[in-house]
This record gives structure tokens, C-alpha cells and sequence, in this order.
């Protein structure tokens, strides 16, 4: 089966969408599939690394394109990026020939729609894979006026490319319902959560020391938020928690990632007199088991506006190396969704946005309460061999593989597929 992956991130860059992206190619391509996968060869968040216009790596053929790199720093020059990555992937698409299934994720946003109109030409099946939904995710973050010209526009693709859809792949129930609710048939969706990167992400007690060791945490308690900075997770609060806890020296705030906000991060850092609070680059997964093992209570941000639009799939690693977890977000989500499925026990410290004295409440009863064993016998629901088979079998068309594994991939109790 000739089978096309479309995103602009893919192997070796290391956002998320790139390392599912290319989890899900190589286990196709591992199963005999000729599989390809047109991306970018610039970085996604940093345009200035260039890759290779062809390489194939896993057994996955990877055809890379050019596009601009002007970068994040302003809404255009990220609107300019995708625009040009999107005319050089439609350029390019018709020199590939024909493929029996296209899977198509949503970086850039409209990157779906070149996926529906492949298909209607040409045939074949459309599996979407919604890692966010846009414009919704847009016009939550204030980017986008719901009435306008553009986000109408946007609706239209974004409607096409559903509609088109043979399986619309969502991250969690909640973004399930709300397709539902804006007329996507139910039998259409499925809910395929994020995996856990479970060869790369463990606890590994050597490493979290050099990792310590490398950054002088030797003594500290470290608050860790790792990932993707964006409004669709805003820090405020946690920032706020971080300069009132400023004059706590046993403890510090590490901010492992990058993304459109992580500028903001560093303006903090830099007016940081206290030396509490600490910027890091996007670790390479290899060296993900390292930096997550070295915090002690690991972040997790939900935006309230963003219930239903995007997913945060940090967790997952944050489970594989057994952490405590502080959950800045609205009550109903799909973080406490999940850990209400978990064995009790589990150490989740929640709070909504604003209400500071908690957070640092929180962190000083994580501090207080020190550092235990980690938890890692975590159930089915998050582990990669769980949920990637279903993705692979979602693709294929194998539905008798997709059944075995549909009660480990609902987690709440409900079937994927209803």
C-alpha cells in the first residue's frame, strides 16, 4: 500500500508533531508499506536548521521542501511561513503520483485541504489527524475575528476537509465532541490519544543526575514546564507563583521547550535577580528520559478557552517517568478526565488559572512533601505499544486489529468509535 504522511514537521525535528508523525510512519513502513512523507526542510521552530531534500531514514522515503523562515516573531511572518510551505507542498504533491491513503495532520492549519483535494482527484483514502483544531484554535487565542472574511474562509477548508475525511483522528473526547456537535458524523471519529514515548521516556535516575548536575540543580527542587509555549497554554500564572517563590533558593523553575510565547520566558529569565528561573532548548527525544526524570513536579497548562481545541499530550511523558504533576487549567478536561481513569494514589496537584496562592501552595507542599519514588506501572491507556497499533491499524483499514485494541484507547469509559 502506497501510503503519504503530510506535515510540515517530520524526522529529525523535534516538536511533537514531528516525533508522531514519524512514529506512525515508521511503524507503517516497519509493517511493509511504501511510505512518504512530505515536510519541510527548515526546522519548525527553528527556521535557520536546514535538512537534507531527500533522505530516507526507517524505510520512510522523506521528500523535504523549501519554503520562507521568516520565524514566529510576528503573526505574519508565521502566516507568510505556512503560505509558502503550503505552495511548494501543492507544487510538489503532483510529481509523487497516487497513493492509497493520505494522512494528513494540521501543521500548517490548511495542510488538510491539499490532502481533500489529492483525494478528489486522484482517489484513495483521507485519514485527518487533528492535533489542534483551527481557526477554532485561532480565534480562542484572540488571533482571529470569528466574523471575518478569513476565519469564514477558514471554516470552509477546514469544513471540506472533514467532509472529504474517510477517518477524522482526534487527541481525546472532548475535541471528539465538539466535531460532533458542529455536524461531523460520530462513526467518522475516533479517539486516538498521543502515546507516551516509551523507548525514549523512563525514569533514569543516572541520567536525572547529570542532567542536574549539568544545570547546578544538585540541591534545588525543580518545578519543570516542558513543551510546546504558547497561548493555548498560558504561564501567567505559574510565572506569578515563580517571583513570589523568588526567594526560596532550594527551589527553581526550568522552561524546556520553545514555541511562539518562549520569548516571554526568557524576558522573565532575563529580569530574574534571583536566578530562579531557567530557559532550555527543546531536548532531543534521546535525551527526554534526562530532563524529564531531573524535575520534581512536572507542569501542565490547559488554557480555558482551549477545552476541546487542542490536547495536551505532554502528559503522557510526564506519566512514563512517574512524576507528580501540577495541572494549571479549568476542572473538566481532558488531564483530569485522564487521571480520574488511574489508579488512586496518583499525585496531581490542580488549579485554575489566577489562583495563585494555590499554585504556590502546591509547590510548597510538593517541596515539603520531597522526593519519593517515582510511579511507572501506569495503565495501558498512555503506553505507545497500546495506541500506536490502533493508529496503524486506523490507516490500513484493519478493523479486526483496530477492535482488539478500542477499550485500551478509551479513556473514559466510551468507545473510540461512538
Amino acid at each position: 500500500m502506497r501510503i503519504l504522511l503530510l506535515n510540515q514537521a517530520f524526522y529529525p525535528d523535534e516538536v511533537a508533531t514531528s516525533q508522531y508523525a514519524s512514529d506512525l510512519a515508521a511503524a507503517l513502513a516497519a509493517d511493509g508499506h511504501d511510505v512518504t512523507a512530505l515536510c519541510s526542510a527548515r526546522g519548525y521552530d527553528n527556521p535557520s536548521r536546514r535538512f537534507s531534500g531527500r533522505e530516507v531514514w526507517n524505510a520512510v522515503k522523506i521528500v523535504r521542501i523549501e519554503g520562507t523562515s521568516f520565524g514566529k516573531g510576528a503573526k505574519w511572518r508565521r502566516a507568510a511561513d505556512f503560505a509558502s510551505f503550503l505552495i511548494a507542498c501543492a507544487c510538489r504533491l503532483p510529481l509523487l503520483g497516487r497513493f492509497d491513503v493520505i494522512i494528513s495532520l494540521t501543521t500548517p492549519p490548511l495542510v488538510s485541504t491539499l490532502g481533500a483535494i489529492w483525494k478528489a482527484l486522484f482517489g484513495g483514502r483521507l485519514i485527518y489527524w487533528i492535533m489542534d483544531m483551527n481557526p477554532d484554535e485561532a480565534i480562542a487565542a484572540g488571533w482571529l475575528d470569528p466574523s471575518s472574511k478569513a476565519a469564514i474562509l477558514l471554516r470552509a477548508f477546514q469544513d471540506f476537509s472533514l467532509r472529504h475525511s474517510d477517518i477524522v483522528v482526534v487527541l481525546d473526547t472532548f475535541m471528539r465532541e465538539r466535531l460532533i456537535r458542529n455536524g461531523t458524523p460520530a462513526d467518522k471519529v475516533a479517539v486516538i490519544p498521543l502515546w507516551s514515548q516509551d523507548n525514549f521516556v523512563y525514569y533514569d535516575a543516572a541520567s536525572r543526575e547529570r542532567f542536574r548536575r549539568l544545570n547546578g540543580w544538585e540541591d534545588k527542587f525543580v518545578v519543570m514546564y516542558s513543551g510546546n509555549h504558547s497561548p493555548c497554554h498560558p504561564l501567567d500564572t505559574l510565572l506569578e507563583a515563580a517571583h513570589r517563590l523568588r526567594y526560596r533558593e532550594d527551589i527553581v523553575f526550568a522552561f524546556i521547550g520553545g514555541g511562539s510565547e518562549y520569548r516571554k520566558i526568557q524576558a522573565s529569565v532575563l529580569g530574574d535577580e534571583r536566578g530562579n528561573l531557567v530557559c532550555l532548548p527543546y531536548q532531543p527525544r534521546e535525551g527526554l528520559a534526562a530532563s524529564l526524570s531531573a524535575g520534581d513536579l512536572q507542569v501542565v497548562v490547559m488554557g480555558n478557552a482551549f477545552v476541546g481545541i487542542i490536547s495536551p499530550s505532554k502528559v503522557y511523558n510526564i506519566l512514563a517517568v512517574g512524576a507528580p504533576i501540577l495541572y494549571i487549567g479549568p476542572a473538566q478536561s481532558h488531564v483530569t478526565e485522564l487521571f480520574g481513569t488511574l489508579k488512586h494514589g496518583r499525585r496531581l496537584y490542580s488549579a485554575e488559572h489566577s489562583d495563585v496562592d494555590m499554585v504556590v501552595q502546591h509547590i510548597l507542599n510538593a517541596r515539603e512533601r520531597g522526593i519519593s519514588s517515582p510511579i511507572t506501572d501506569y495503565t495501558t491507556p498512555v503506553r505507545r505499544d497500546a495506541l500506536l497499533p490502533r493508529m496503524v491499524a486506523v490507516v490500513t483499514g484493519d478493523s479486526s486489529k483496530s477492535a482488539e485494541v478500542d477499550q485500551a484507547t478509551s479513556l473514559s469509559g466510551r468507545s473510540p468509535g461512538t
